[in-house]
């Protein structure tokens, strides 16, 4: 099932302010920008640590799988943590 672009822009703006409060936006960004290649092999990678990150990411594995399988999205999110995680 396909994300929609409303539900795949709350994700990310999700994401965004999670990554804020933590106070993790300049290692994100930087982490974000060096593996945005491989960002596939993220999403994939999320699938099988599923039971270890239960706790971070809730029972959301499957969108934010589909989340991070397209590079823009991964775009998306850097421009929202650059931009200081407000809406765009």
């Amino acid at each position: 099932m396909e994300l929609s672009a409303e539900r795949r822009e709350q994700l990310i703006g999700e994401l965004a302010a999670r990554i804020a409060r933590w106070g993790l936006i300049t290692p994100a960004i930087l982490f974000l920008e060096v593996n945005k290649p491989f960002s596939f092999i993220g999403s994939q990678a999320l699938l099988l640590f599923q039971p270890l990150l239960s706790p971070l990411l809730g029972n959301r594995f499957v969108e934010y799988a589909q989340l991070f399988e397209d590079r823009a999205s991964v775009e998306r999110l850097l421009q929202r943590l650059g931009n200081g995680v407000g809406d765009s």
